[in-house]
């Protein structure tokens, strides 16, 4: 894996609030179809700081994640992006704030097969008309260890090495916040840790904001913190989680959900 020992980026991001959920609720269907996917959640998550949305199959975690990044609407609440709240944007606006502020990274990849590396990391840069900040780019791509494949199409890529991909593009932009949803769910353990340690890296050395996914104990204790949902609601937090402490509180949802 690639270290970022010799970054020089100046001071890292400030204190403050990169995203705010406050008595978040999001309902699908009606009648005897409607399902209470999050009821009243309310949670910061910290600029500069690595967060993971730990719970249950079924307890919220990626509709919080969706309802946070825009993509998907809330049904009562509020939902913030900086000082942004998101349910009064139009459209437009919307996808100009998911454009211009908020990176993405999926299990899926999500790469473009007729593009190469590089043309996928800078992707919607070029979307939105925008020149790549060169020292930056090339800051990011020795971050992710890509040097050697830029010119190399997703097919010519191993898992991994997409993923990496994936990472890279979020970070080109320097958004203001990178949400990532099981980013290592299709990854050997040996890629995953890379990956998960190329997030981590992007906090600590470039004040980056991370809010990740994941179901993984491991995964989870690269975040400086990890919060809890079951059932939609906000149950726990644990700062400077291990795999020990995550799959502690994990038991704990286990046995109240077969005790209730």
């Amino acid at each position: 894996m690639s270290q970022p020992a010799t970054l020089t980026t100046g001071p890292r991001a400030p204190a403050g609030v990169a995203a705010r959920a406050t008595e978040l609720t999001k309902v699908y269907g009606e009648g005897e179809t409607r399902v209470v996917a999050l009821d009243s959640v309310s949670v910061e998550f910290g600029r500069g700081r690595f967060t993971a949305i730990m719970g249950p199959s079924g307890s919220g975690k990626s509709t919080l994640m969706h309802c946070m990044a825009g993509l998907d609407a809330v049904s009562a609440g509020s939902a913030r992006i900086g000082d942004t709240e998101l349910s009064g944007l139009d459209d437009r606006r919307l996808t100009r704030l998911r454009r211009e502020r908020i990176g993405f990274v999926f299990q899926a990849f999500n790469l473009m097969p007729t593009l190469n590396a590089l043309e996928n990391i800078t992707l919607p840069l070029d979307i939105a008309g925008r020149t790549p900040n060169q020292e930056w780019l090339d800051l990011i791509v020795r971050t992710v260890g890509l040097s050697g494949r830029l010119r190399h199409r997703p097919s010519q890529l191993s898992g991994g090495q997409q993923q990496r991909v994936a990472v890279a593009r979020a970070l080109a932009s320097r958004p203001e916040i990178i949400f990532a949803d099981e980013p290592t769910g299709n990854l050997d353990s040996r890629s995953g840790a890379e990956i998960l340690g190329f997030l981590r890296d992007s906090v600590r050395e470039l004040g980056q904001t991370v809010v990740m996914v994941t179901h993984d104990p491991v995964a989870a204790s690269y975040a400086d913190r990890a919060v809890f949902l079951a059932d939609g609601q906000l149950t726990d937090e644990l700062p400077a989680p291990t795999p020990e402490t995550v799959l502690d509180r994990m038991r704990h949802f286990d046995t109240t959900v077969r005790t209730d």
